[in-house]
C-alpha cells in the first residue's frame, strides 16, 4: 500500500498511540496496527522520523538502559497538534471522496 503524502501522519499517529518508542518499535507498531498493510522499511521510516525532529513534532533521546543503545522518539507538543490537524484534513478529503464515489458508511451506493 502507498503511503506518499500519509506517511507524517502515519508516524504521528503510531507514536502518539504507542508513547515514546524507538524507530523499530515505530515500524512494528505501524505494521501491527495496520494489520500488515504497512510495513514499511527501514530506509523510509527514519528518514521520515528525522525530519519530523528537525521539524519539531517529534523530540528523540538515546535510551542507554536498555542492552543496545537506541534512540528513543516522542511526539512534542506541536506534534500533537499537527497530528490532529493532519487527520482532520485526511478525514474531510476522505468524505468528499466518499460523496464524489456515492459511498455512505453501510457501504451502500448512494
Amino acid at each position: 500500500m502507498d503511503v506518499k503524502g500519509h506517511l507524517d501522519l502515519l508516524l504521528l499517529a503510531t507514536l502518539a498511540r504507542t508513547g515514546p518508542a524507538h524507530g523499530y518499535a515505530v515500524i512494528a507498531a505501524l505494521r501491527e496496527h495496520s494489520r500488515g498493510s504497512f510495513d514499511l522499511p527501514e530506509g523510509t521510516v527514519y528518514p521520515a522520523l528525522h525530519r519530523l525532529e528537525q521539524a519539531g513534532l517529534i523530540a528523540s533521546q538515546w535510551d542507554e538502559s536498555a542492552p543496545r543503545r537506541r534512540r528513543v522518539y516522542a511526539l512534542t507538543v506541536d506534534g500533537r497538534r499537527a497530528r490532529a490537524s493532519k487527520q482532520r484534513e485526511l478525514q474531510t478529503f476522505f468524505e468528499a471522496v466518499q460523496a464524489v464515489i456515492g459511498y455512505r458508511r453501510q457501504g451502500v451506493k448512494a
